[in-house]
């Protein structure tokens, strides 16, 4: 069976790689599965984020052809049956329509790539405008990125010391916060830092003048990503 918590996993970590490489000098190729049209739709957002262009190149093949080309592989490169069947079921076609698929180039095993009409979609076109949420805001005050620094560690700390008494469903409060952090698992030092970075690149986009407020919203954060 597909693990699906693997599969999340591995997709978070494509995403997050792409996060980072992301930008208007360089060309990124993400060569994977991508057959949920939900994370196309994220990695499109991340290009009009950087205000780049992007194309969706759809590698199309018969499924009684992958399955033969899958058993002439290594077993340590190949999938089994079972997995390649539910894949097969589960791949959500691109759709030129949406523009997270466009542009699009749908390529056949015989085909010839089209060379220009690519680089032409990528360095000829005009990138798409990135949503108002994704322009980042001039900071509302000179103290603001030294308090969410300072809260956001703070919460970090409490949630560690936590964890040395805890066990799975506790609920931890944390200061100048209303709502309490929900620990359904172990969470890391490390996966803790990631939500952190990710959180405050975020409200850096947002700044407030409360930063009281800072607290309570890490706590919502940290409950939605660290499930």
């Amino acid at each position: 069976m597909l693990k699906s918590k693997s599969e999340k996993d591995a997709r978070s970590a494509l995403k997050s790689a792409v996060q980072r490489k992301l930008s208007r000098e360089d060309v990124l190729i993400l060569d994977s599965l991508n057959y949920i049209k939900g994370y196309r739709y994220e990695l499109f957002c991340l290009t009009k984020a950087s205000q780049t262009p992007h194309a969706v190149i759809h590698c199309e093949i018969d499924p009684h052809q992958a399955a033969e080309w899958n058993k002439n592989r290594s077993e340590e490169d190949s999938y089994s049956q079972e997995i390649l069947d539910a894949l097969v079921m589960r791949f959500e076609t691109p759709d030129s329509r949406s523009r997270w698929d466009s542009p699009l180039f749908t390529i056949h095993p015989t085909d010839e790539l089209p060379y220009k009409e690519i680089s032409d979609s990528l360095f000829q076109r005009k990138p798409p405008p990135p949503n108002l949420a994704t322009v980042a805001q001039p900071l509302s005050s000179t103290n603001f990125l030294y308090e969410l620094d300072r809260i956001t560690q703070d919460v970090i700390n409490v949630i560690l010391d936590a964890q040395k008494t805890s066990v799975p469903g506790d609920k931890v409060a944390i200061p100048n916060a209303q709502e309490k952090v929900e620990l359904f698992k172990h969470v890391t030092l490390a996966e803790l830092q990631r939500t952190r970075r990710q959180f405050i690149s975020y409200t850096k986009m947002h700044p407030m003048e409360d930063t009281s407020k800072i607290g309570n919203m890490f706590v919502q954060y940290l409950n939605k990503s660290i499930r």
